[in-house]
């Protein structure tokens, strides 16, 4: 019943997300709950997954249904005050073991607008000997960030910090081998044009880039470049149509090179910059 209410309302991946909200419903991870059906066909779960059925028919994301979401293999903690993670968002962990693996595994790292943590949690799991410092301006994203650290048992790796990406960095930050964005990047006029299940549910602040889309670049260079050592690099994410904008944006501000890494669709989604020796 689940899935075919899914299915008759058009929603993409209605297979796996009656599966998901079913799961969340009983209690039990999805392939437990697929081995024994029959135990969890309760009557207090069916109402539950009905009520979730009906939440998730108005639109609301299944992620913030059932309050968990994976990103690169790793559990994450998601409710409204971060973005869901994106599969978009894995070339960026893709893109920095790339220049990272067997040339600094040691990095330490800065991951800026860290909203729910999941690329310090990633790049944290995959480079075992990396130091993260996480920041965000929202204290309600950086108490997801540490659930998430915690649930992925990181705390001795990973610093949650609230600071602004628009204004100077806290005094004693020390120097970073990498600084990761993946600030907001939706230019302001176009908000109302996203889709209603990002545009009503997730926070718009993240995802607001100002006029152009690009304010949090700009900042980002401008304020938090001095905190790259010499031959640092930083790694942004970027939206469809910004990684030309973005590249000329790092060399004008004193980066030495900039190069692009594409998403599985082929849009340009990182552009990295490198500061000279």
């Amino acid at each position: 019943m689940t899935r075919k209410k899914l299915m008759q309302a058009d929603i993409p991946g209605y297979q796996l997300e009656s599966r998901l909200l079913v799961a969340h419903a009983a209690g039990k991870p999805v392939a437990e709950l697929l081995r024994d059906m029959n135990l969890y066909t309760t009557e207090e779960v069916a109402d539950k997954v009905m009520s979730y059925v009906d939440r998730r028919l108005a639109g609301e994301p299944v992620a913030y249904i059932t309050g968990t979401w994976e990103f690169y293999g790793l559990p994450m903690v998601v409710t409204k005050d971060v973005l869901i993670p994106r599969m978009d968002t894995e070339v960026l962990i893709d893109t920095v073991k790339e220049f990272l693996t067997g040339r600094k595994m040691d990095a330490r790292v800065l991951d800026l607008c860290c909203g729910s943590g999941c690329i310090a949690c990633a790049i944290a799991k995959e480079l075992p000997a990396t130091k993260l410092v996480a920041v965000d301006i929202s204290a309600s994203a950086l108490q997801v960030c540490r659930e998430n650290v915690t649930l992925n048992r990181l705390n001795s790796r990973v610093l949650c910090l609230q600071a602004d990406a628009l204004a100077f960095p806290p005094m004693g930050m020390g120097q970073f081998d990498v600084i990761v964005s993946n600030p907001p990047y939706i230019a302001s006029g176009e908000i109302m044009a996203l889709d209603p299940s990002v545009r009503d549910h997730e926070p718009i602040w993240a995802l607001d880039g100002g006029e152009d889309g690009l304010k949090f670049y700009k900042g980002i260079i401008k304020y938090w470049r001095s905190v790259l050592k010499p031959g640092g690099l930083i790694f942004f994410e970027v939206g469809e149509g910004e990684a030309e904008a973005v590249r000329d944006m790092l060399l004008e501000g004193g980066f030495a090179a900039a190069e692009f890494r594409q998403d599985s669709g082929g849009t340009d989604r990182v552009v990295v910059g490198r500061i000279e020796e």
